[in-house]
């Protein structure tokens, strides 16, 4: 089973325990667990569940393993004949997060059915 689903402007596709390197999430802190719920397609093996928006009752349970910042991308600015050279460095921080379940909302439903029984 695997999830599109959208986090921080960005689309990613997950399975449960994959590890996820995503932009920034400033507001979660390392352990904490949280919910994304703008999921746009779930596959489950042979069922495609394709939203017009996003797919009703699916959501996809993540915790935050780190922050960290990727490697150093060196950018060169040279214009010819004229001795302009300028170099700058930039790393761009992200948020590692493992994924822990996704659910749709039929799996939610027969969840709590065979809970009732």
């Amino acid at each position: 089973m695997y999830a599109i689903v959208e986090i921080s402007g960005k689309q990613y596709k997950v399975q449960e325990g994959d590890i996820v390197f995503v932009d920034r999430l400033e507001e979660l802190e390392e352990g904490k667990t949280t919910t994304f719920d703008k999921v746009l397609l779930v596959s489950d093996g042979d069922k495609v569940t394709v939203g017009t928006d996003t797919v009703k009752g699916a959501k996809v349970k993540a915790t935050v393993v780190g922050h960290g910042k990727a490697k150093k991308v060196l950018v060169y600015k040279y214009k010819a004949k004229k001795n302009q050279r300028k170099t700058r460095g930039h790393r761009q921080p992200y948020t590692k997060i493992q994924i822990e379940k996704i659910t749709t909302g039929t799996r939610a439903k027969k969840a709590t059915e065979e809970a009732a029984e």
